[in-house]
């Protein structure tokens, strides 16, 4: 019941000064916002780069050789098998070989194609989905068959309007090279360097074979198992290749590693700038100060008559207080709802999903409090000290 008149007589002064009391919220006021807006943004911009990470495969890890001499000997199809066989948590490893090439139907012409030869298992690994036709099998690749799957990109490129599904496009390498094409794929983000939507892929065999002879692996697609941390694996991987073929000869490219690199610089990003923008809530404080201060001169009767009628110094104290921290809470409220909407506003503007942060929202309205308290407690307590006859003679 006290704490509840506290209020009424805390709403009451409050409202008996707007001006005043409105450009002591100010600096609270500009304080929670910023705090809130940054780490509501900052969320934001790790979240979206969260998504990206996620459509490359968190448990992916890409080695690549560099292309010398000395790798010729080593990143062959066998490698991969050396590989599994050496380091725990890999599920299976997929190589990958690519190059750019012209691919014609009639007169469309596609220019700088990505042409890449992959096994019957990397549609479902990379969780690739068909818009039209299917994907190759292993008997497709096993017999080297003439097959492509293309993106959508690119059939609409080379069949604009029409179903691509069953006719015969030509790959260019030295000579031309006819292709059925038995799929498109669903449009898919780009992801680890590799355009889905611009991109004709063969059966593994077929392009070592056939349409590049080559025995080298251009990129080895690792997933992790079950239970392991990609990060931890893509650590094995790195030690291991040092040792047999040195750190200059292969290149090791893992969403969950760049992710966790990310996630931790946008983090600390974040709370640097939330640290700069918190000193507007300690310049706030110090205006809840002044402003009680005042209070406390301009209602020294007002002290003197409580305290005459029986008030203890206690009940004074409190008094002040709750005006204190009524105060700072009102600002921090009002901070959290201009934060907000200003952090709705940026992310529209940028494309950016809205990610707030219940963290900012807590930790800025305890600081509110805190502030209250902490500036609040000064005016109180000299409030609290006023004698009842020295009071009604200042007044």
């Amino acid at each position: 019941m006290m704490v509840r008149e506290n209020i009424r007589m805390a709403i009451a002064s409050l409202s008996g000064s707007r001006l005043r009391t409105f450009l002591s919220l100010l600096g609270i006021m500009i304080g929670v916002a910023s705090v809130v807006a940054i780490l509501n943004l900052g969320r934001s911009v790790t979240e979206s780069m969260s998504s990206s990470f996620e459509v490359g495969g968190l448990d992916t890890i890409s080695v690549m050789p560099r292309g010398s001499a000395r790798e010729t000997m080593i990143f062959t199809e066998e490698f991969a098998y050396s590989l599994q066989n050496e380091i725990d948590g890999i599920r299976e490893i997929l190589p990958v070989v690519s190059s750019a090439a012209n691919v014609r139907n009639g007169q469309e012409i596609s220019e700088g194609v990505q042409i890449q030869g992959v096994t019957s298992d990397y549609f479902a690994s990379n969780s690739l989905e068909t818009a039209d036709g299917a994907f190759f099998s292993a008997m497709d690749n096993i017999n080297r068959r003439q097959v492509a799957v293309i993106g959508s990109e690119l059939a609409e490129e080379l069949f604009p309007g029409e179903n691509p599904v069953g006719r015969y496009i030509s790959v260019f390498r030295q000579q031309a090279k006819s292709f059925q094409v038995i799929g498109v794929l669903a449009e898919r983000d780009e992801a680890q360097g590799t355009s889905y939507n611009y991109t004709l892929f063969m059966p593994y065999n077929t392009y070592v074979q056939r349409f590049r002879r080559t025995d080298q692996v251009g990129t080895y697609v690792v997933k992790t198992a079950e239970g392991y941390d990609a990060t931890d694996v893509a650590e094995d991987i790195e030690r291991y290749l040092d040792e047999i073929a040195g750190s200059d000869y292969y290149r090791i490219f893992s969403p969950a590693t760049i992710k966790e690199m990310a996630d931790s610089v946008m983090s600390t990003f974040s709370m640097f700038l939330a640290a700069i923008a918190a000193i507007s809530l300690v310049v706030g404080g110090i205006g809840i100060m002044n402003i009680m201060l005042v209070s406390v001169v301009e209602r020294t009767g007002e002290i003197g008559i409580r305290k005459a009628l029986g008030a203890t110094p206690g009940a004074i104290r409190s008094q002040f207080l709750v005006e204190s921290v009524t105060l700072s809470l009102s600002g921090g409220l009002l901070g959290l709802i201009i934060g907000t909407v200003l952090s709705v506003a940026a992310v529209n503007i940028a494309g950016w999903p809205l990610h707030i942060s219940p963290g900012a929202i807590i930790v800025s309205l305890a600081f509110s409090i805190a502030i209250g308290v902490f500036f609040g407690w000064y005016p109180a307590a000299k409030a609290a000290r006023l004698e009842p006859m020295e009071a009604l003679q200042r007044d």
